[in-house]
């Protein structure tokens, strides 16, 4: 299950991924935040991870494809929250910090979901959140 969450921050997309997670739910995913690109210069992400135990091959293929299409795009990501307290998941978020310095990526383990909503919606000086004060209009 990959459902999308509520953020008051217009500029970040959250979800919550547990169970098994399906190519359909990826899509919602992938399509939420090609919409929050369209309208904003700068993005983040909150992933909030509890019991995932596997992805679909058709949701894996989904998943690797369009990370490998955002690799000329990372200076369009802020901040990317992830909320779990599985240990894998944690050790693969701070390989994924090291490997794309572009973005910020923390962890936060489960009772501190604020913390990282709040976290993400942060940004950086002289960024603002409404995109027509940027003088961003879209790509």
């Amino acid at each position: 299950m990959l459902d999308l969450i509520t953020h008051p921050a217009e500029h970040v997309v959250a979800m919550k991924a547990g169970g098994i997670v399906t190519g359909s739910e990826l899509q919602r995913a992938i399509d939420a935040i090609e919409a929050a690109k369209r309208n904003h210069p700068l993005i983040s992400l909150v992933v909030e991870i509890d019991d995932l135990r596997l992805m679909t091959l058709t949701a894996l293929l989904k998943d690797v494809g369009y990370g490998l299409t955002q690799l000329g795009d990372l200076d369009r990501y802020h901040r990317a929250a992830v909320v779990t307290d599985q240990a894998l998941i944690q050790l693969i978020t701070d390989l994924e910090e090291r490997l794309f310095k572009a973005v910020e990526i923390r962890t936060f383990p489960g009772h501190e979901h604020a913390a990282a909503m709040a976290w993400a919606a942060e940004l950086p000086p002289g960024a603002h959140e409404n995109p027509e004060e940027d003088g961003y209009h879209g790509a």
